[in-house]
């Protein structure tokens, strides 16, 4: 069963424009299932709405030790969290939770201490496997983490997704509408929840 499709209807949206989008994708291997989900939301992506990757595969293991001198690679990590509108997490489930280099990643953004790039952030979690609960366990365990850096995580619509063979080609080129569909008004979502959650413009005095 595709979770995906049994997933709440989204209301039709206003077309937004100019959003950028980033994506953190949960595992670095070359053949990632996920990898290909995080494509196949960028090619369904609504007009005006860029997502963008966030990698993570050269960030060293998190220690203290960095707090007081962080290396490039997490400072650009952490700034491109800020900078983006919102995020999305893309990840597999490894033993019933989430794949440590996914860990690394998060711990580096919440350090050092008050300065969490998550704080506020707009976010959402997304992932596929092969299995019949695809990751729903891996992102209870995500959406927790996040919490705690006090993330704006959207609710609904849950993104569960069994990935069964040529659902997604290596493009992200994505062989089911229902699917597709259901891609895109989570992406809507969160752009909502973004819009929803955006600081009040002051106006000039």
């Amino acid at each position: 069963m595709n979770w995906a499709r049994s997933a709440p209807v989204i209301p039709e949206r206003t077309t937004v424009t100019d959003y950028t989008i980033g994506y953190i994708v949960g595992s670095i291997s070359s053949t990632s299932i996920n990898r290909r989900l995080a494509k196949a939301l960028e090619k369904v992506a609504p007009e005006g709405v860029t997502l963008k990757e966030i990698p993570i595969k050269d960030l060293p293991f998190y220690s203290p030790d960095y707090d007081g001198n962080f290396p490039e690679v997490a400072t650009d990590f952490k700034k491109a969290i800020e900078d983006a509108d919102g995020v999305f997490i893309v990840t597999p489930e490894y033993s019933r939770s989430i794949p440590g280099v996914l860990k690394n990643a998060l711990d580096w953004s919440a350090r050092p201490y008050g300065e969490a790039s998550f704080n506020d952030k707009p976010t959402a979690v997304i992932g596929t496997s092969q299995g019949g609960i695809a990751t729903a366990a891996g992102q209870q365990h995500l959406r927790s983490v996040l919490l705690h850096y006090n993330a704006l995580v959207l609710g609904q619509p849950e993104g569960y997704i069994q990935s069964t063979p040529g659902l997604f080609d290596e493009d992200g080129t994505v062989n089911d509408e229902g699917t597709a569909a259901f891609l895109r008004s989570i992406i809507e979502a969160l752009v909502t929840l973004i819009q929803r959650t955006a600081p009040a413009e002051v106006p000039a005095v």
